[in-house]
């Protein structure tokens, strides 16, 4: 066994999903499962074990043991032979997820856990480590669909490799097909040499269209050599990205993005394209950091 899957878990619904997808990916990639819980409580000073008065099965701290039993009794049920660990770490779940992300290949979150309010789509949580994780983030959404492939958004930029190498990594793990998917506008391409130079900004859309179907097969180039058994639909839109990405999730299995693209501003972490699908994907997203700013 080599790798070690993280996953969050708090006792919500959301996190139980989590749980399942992590075991999931433990089993693809023949990694541990480790379920972390963020025990906040001993922190605030707040009395752990159970009350003189109390039934003895009361207390915080029993009540984690029995979230976390839970926990793997229904990560069990997706991978049984998952050698999976629990850890109770006390502090704040979104510091205590980023270091346990340093010693991880991949971290799994629910996008909603307890403390969420009706009508958050996307919890704290998820938003904070799909930014600052040491590792990519699989932030459990909605369930995808089952016989659906791997999306995967590429914009030719360099922050965006990692994703493109995600994507066929985790196809390859789970025996599936990718769509490779590049938007376009003529406000986000790069503008290529004006064919006539008495008109130095026009360039015939199909100039564009061509150029943009040259950046995404060069993105992809070397890819489908290390990966042969991976087939791979090359998509190229010319429309919005988020809204491209958002319509193709109806039917995935998984969608993958980087955490930043091109366009990104130097210091943002977590690009509006990223943040749109964690917000509004049909189906669980990965975000990938860039070697750059990852471990």
């Amino acid at each position: 066994m080599s790798g070690l899957v993280v996953v969050g878990v708090d006792g919500s619904a959301s996190s139980l999903s989590a749980v399942e997808a992590a075991a999931r990916e433990a089993r693809w990639r023949g990694a541990g499962l480790r379920l972390v819980h963020a025990f906040i409580w001993p922190a605030m000073h707040v009395p752990l074990s159970r009350s003189p008065l109390g039934p003895p099965e009361g207390g915080l701290r029993n009540m984690v043991e029995r979230l976390l039993a839970e926990a793997e009794e229904r990560a069990r049920t997706v991978a049984p032979d998952v050698d999976v660990s629990r850890a109770v770490v006390t502090g704040e779940p979104l510091t205590v997820l980023e270091a346990q992300s340093r010693a991880a290949e991949l971290v799994v979150v629910g996008s909603r856990g307890m403390g969420s309010f009706v009508g958050l789509m996307v919890g704290s949580t998820a938003v904070h480590l799909a930014a600052h994780g040491q590792c990519p983030v699989l932030v459990v959404r909605e369930q995808g669909q089952s016989t659906g492939p791997i999306v995967v958004g590429v914009d030719g930029s360099s922050a965006g490799a990692g994703a493109v190498d995600f994507a066929f990594a985790e196809a390859a793990l789970r025996g599936l097909g990718i769509v490779a998917l590049h938007a376009w506008t003529t406000w986000n391409a790069p503008m290529p040499a004006p064919q006539d130079e008495a008109m130095p900004y026009a360039n015939e859309p199909e100039a564009l269209a061509a150029r943009e179907g040259r950046l995404l097969h060069e993105a992809l180039a070397g890819h489908q050599e290390r990966y042969p058994g991976v087939s791979v639909k090359h998509e190229v839109v010319h429309g919005g990205t988020r809204e491209a990405l958002i319509e193709a999730s109806r039917t995935a299995q998984l969608l993958v993005v980087g955490a930043r693209g091109r366009g990104g501003f130097a210091g943002l972490l977590l690009g509006s394209v990223s943040q749109a699908m964690l917000h509004h994907a049909h189906c669980p997203v990965a975000v990938v950091r860039s070697p750059d700013n990852s471990r």
